[in-house]
């Protein structure tokens, strides 16, 4: 059974997680509001699309593997400093994401404007002088840096014991250091990756496993764990049950953002297209298609003049080269070695397994 978020529920409700994750979050930037607004009453804005940002969506995967990550441990249940760490990975998440819509020239996220398109329209609607497309863009990016102090911030002061948190903070930073560089390595590939280089396929799984596959669901879960004073057994155990899911979680996502609801998605039709992503989908594609189509994918990938009009034709092409069901056996092949992972893990929470077996379900159902 599903909540409507797309979470699991349980009879200990994972859901309840989500709401403590929030609330955590809401706690959080009620202080900040105000140390905001002492600061300047110009900064109300700024306020208002980080709460917005935050609180209004998210299924908060994150934070909600650092918890079970925690509880499989033997951590605490009702332990509050977990939950403001947990609610750390979201902060983390929401700094990466103003960036990556602002680097991807993202006009929505979670069907509402993206931060820079945001600020963009405060410029406008407030008769400002200047470049309003470079005002955007200047607050998504300190916007996004903010973020990202607050979420060592709250991480450092989330009530935990302070020996757990130093030992925690090595995973912690790692995590943030590879998914900046997962980030660049994607920015880089479609303006220095060679398509037809027999490399590609390698480089578009090096952006996976960093940008999302790792940060996603294996360090949230090693940092809970270590959180909860466990030992290497399980920090490894925890990386071969996560990294797998991480990647099925990717591709999933890889293939949503061609083929995907926008109502289910909160982004436009074949947005991954608009934007150039060379995900391990397109590598595929590529390989799959006649060198004529292949040409023609790979010029108009993300092409600065690409229209709306062009977009089902190059979805089209891509379900052609038959790239989609190469990507869909791979999910249920990660999938088994994933499962079998945690079937082995040596977990001490009680429901932690049966848990995470459902997170780890949910965030790779196909929605599509």
């Amino acid at each position: 059974m599903r909540s409507p978020t797309g979470l699991p529920t349980h009879p200990i409700d994972a859901e309840a997680v989500r709401e403590r994750v929030n609330a955590a979050l809401a706690e959080f930037m009620d202080g900040r509001t105000a140390l905001l607004a002492g600061i300047s009453p110009q900064l109300g804005p700024v306020s208002d699309a980080l709460r917005d940002f935050l609180l209004d969506g998210g299924k908060r995967l994150r934070p909600a593997f650092c918890y079970w990550g925690w509880r499989g441990a033997g951590g605490g249940a009702d332990e509050t400093g977990i939950t403001r760490a947990a609610a750390a990975l979201e902060l983390l998440q929401a700094s990466a994401l103003v960036h990556d819509d602002l680097m991807d020239r993202s006009d929505t996220r979670r069907g509402l404007p993206s931060v820079h398109r945001r600020f963009e329209a405060l410029h406008r609607s407030s008769g400002w002088r200047g470049d309003r497309e470079q005002y955007g863009a200047s607050a998504a990016v300190l916007l996004g840096d903010l973020l990202l102090i607050w979420c060592d911030e709250l991480f450092n002061d989330c009530g935990l014991d302070p020996a757990a948190v130093r030992a925690a903070k090595p995973s912690f930073d790692l995590m943030r250091t590879e998914v900046m560089l997962g980030q660049y390595l994607d920015v880089l590939e479609p303006v220095a990756g060679d398509s037809a280089d027999p490399q590609a396929l390698e480089r578009a799984r090096t952006v996976l496993h960093y940008k999302s596959a790792k940060y996603t669901i294996e360090r949230p879960l090693q940092v809970g764990a270590v959180l909860a004073g466990a030992g290497p057994d399980l920090v490894s155990a925890y990386a071969a049950f996560g990294l797998p899911l991480g990647e099925a979680f990717q591709l999933r996502d890889d293939l949503l953002g061609v083929f995907g609801d926008p109502s289910v998605t909160g982004k436009p039709a074949g947005d991954d297209l608009r934007e150039g992503k060379r995900t391990l989908l397109v590598a595929h594609a590529m390989r799959g298609l006649s060198p004529a189509d292949a040409r023609h994918l790979d010029e108009r990938l993300g092409a600065p003049d690409l229209t709306a009009d062009e977009i089902p034709a190059l979805r089209a092409l891509v379900e052609r080269s038959g790239a989609a069901d190469l990507v869909e056996k791979r999910i249920d092949a990660l999938m088994r070695d994933s499962l079998a992972a945690l079937e082995a893990a040596p977990l001490r929470g009680g429901p932690a397994r049966e848990v995470l077996r459902a997170l780890a379900e949910a965030a790779t159902v196909r929605t599509y």
